[in-house]
């Protein structure tokens, strides 16, 4: 059964004042069986009750009458490259452009300001001999399930920054994400998220994402929709959690 309430605590943020893309579309998923895909219609607030509506074969995140998000089963056949190795990673992540001035340091998922057991901390730099972007990653004993094993919504969480930071320079929000889980992680394993541009469309930028386990199987994997926006509505985004789109 889905739960007809969902709150999105600050802790999980990703620009300050909004829920970071990648984990509000893991509770979603959570919900339906398969490859998802979830669409964000309106940055996602934090730490008011939201409504969830099933809508069809879909879901629908609202807060009062408004839209705030989309999710309906989908399919996903994109396959990821091969991993990066863990020391490929390490060394990509002391590139990351983040580690100069990063706009969003509190994002749950690639900020700079949290702590181990406080965000995820996975900080990607290019490998430019392979046209992708990588930064390591080691599951802190705080993301597991009563299994043992992290749990799915931070397995999607690590399928957006990533992409984000494989189209740098272009000032872009995510639009959509479509995921899939193909496999389990359990906290400590030396892992790899890894992100790679795939096409544009106009103002419409794709990229790939993936996580991949310490014996480098893909674990999850991801292919998002960004949005190209102006500079303007960029510093609205880092000023207030809202890009004005």
């Amino acid at each position: 059964m889905t739960p007809d309430t969902l709150i999105v605590p600050p802790k999980y943020c990703g620009p300050s004042q909004t829920g970071n893309g990648g984990y509000v579309a893991g509770l979603l998923a959570a919900h339906l069986p398969g490859p998802v895909t979830v669409r964000l219609v309106k940055g996602v607030p934090l730490d008011v009750q939201m409504r969830v509506e099933t809508n069809g074969d879909g879901l629908r995140l609202l807060l009062g009458d408004t839209l705030i998000a989309t999710a309906r089963q989908s399919s996903l056949d994109l396959q990821p490259p091969a991993a990066p190795s863990f020391a490929e990673a390490e060394a990509a992540s002391r590139t990351f452009f983040g580690h100069e001035r990063h706009v969003f340091a509190r994002c749950f998922v690639c900020g700079t300001d949290r702590q181990p057991g406080d965000g995820l901390r996975i900080h990607p730099g290019a490998i430019p001999s392979r046209s992708l972007v990588a930064g390591p990653w080691v599951p802190h004993d705080s993301l597991a399930d009563t299994t043992g094993h992290v749990r799915p919504e931070f397995l999607w969480a690590t399928l957006e920054c990533t992409g984000g930071v494989a189209l740098f320079p272009q000032l872009v929000v995510m639009g959509e994400l479509t995921g899939r889980i193909d496999g389990t992680l359990r906290p400590g394993e030396r892992c790899v998220s890894a992100g790679w541009q795939i096409g544009q469309d106009g103002r419409k930028y794709y990229a790939g994402t993936a996580l991949f386990g310490e014996d480098g199987r893909a674990v999850s994997v991801g292919h998002a929709t960004w949005i190209e926006i102006s500079k303007d509505a960029f510093k609205t985004l880092v000023r207030t959690g809202k890009s004005g789109t």
